[in-house]
């Protein structure tokens, strides 16, 4: 036990004694993040209704009153499961200069990181978990939505209001261009996979759908003073 370290002791429901851990203080500890890893594994082999907490614990090598400790039950769990992932893609996602003149270019690298990010096997079969679990858990459906599409919304936007201000771009929605260019970069290519399509997109394939929605954008926004 790390000195210092305020640690109390509760009685499961079985009987046995487990470690609180004060998780607002500690939001990405090692055993919660060795529970949400489990879980992962656990929700991608059984599906969203398949998974149980007892498979979970034994995934994670906890006992199942320890994720009780971390999380409420199975839908907070799944939902920080999607918070932890989509934080993830959006720190790839987002690594560039916000000031870099070449925006075609630098649309174009968002373009492919964000389209790579979207063809990945583990992503659609998150995004079918999700889509399955939002009728009956709406909260899941929600969290995905906002730490997902719309923050990376927002995040898109505020680099369209600074190239707008550069003079780079022309854009007077920034949050509703952002959400425009991300569709025009899925094409069909994401809606294919969700609905079984199991050959999966060429990384050609994908440059060539980026390639377009970046001269359908700049050809709406563009000033041509980029580059």
């Amino acid at each position: 036990m790390a000195p210092g370290r305020k640690v109390e002791m509760m009685q499961a429901s079985n009987g046995e004694a487990v470690e609180v851990v004060p998780v607002a203080d500690e939001p990405e500890s090692g055993k919660r993040r060795e529970i949400i890893d489990g879980a992962r594994r656990v929700f991608f082999d059984k599906g969203f209704d398949g998974a149980s907490m007892d498979e979970i614990a034994r995934a994670s090598g906890v006992s199942k009153a320890t994720i009780y400790v971390y999380f409420a039950g199975k839908v907070e769990l799944f939902q920080a499961l999607v918070e932890v992932d989509r934080r993830k893609s959006a720190e790839r996602l987002f690594e560039y200069d916000p000031d870099d003149r070449d925006v075609a270019s630098l649309l174009r690298r968002i373009g492919q990181t964000f389209m790579t990010m979207m063809v990945q096997p583990d992503h659609i079969r998150l995004l079918r978990m999700v889509i399955g679990a939002a009728e009956k858990f709406p909260a899941v459906g929600r969290t995905f939505f906002e730490i997902g599409p719309c923050q990376g919304g927002r995040r898109l936007a505020d680099l369209f209001a600074r190239q707008t201000a550069l003079g780079h771009l022309a854009v007077p929605d920034c949050e509703a261009a952002a959400f425009q260019f991300f569709n025009l970069c899925q094409g069909n290519l994401v809606k294919g996979l969700l609905f079984g399509l199991d050959r999966q997109p060429t990384e050609a394939e994908i440059a060539a759908t980026v390639d377009g929605a970046v001269r359908v954008f700049l050809a709406a926004y563009g000033t041509g003073h980029d580059g």
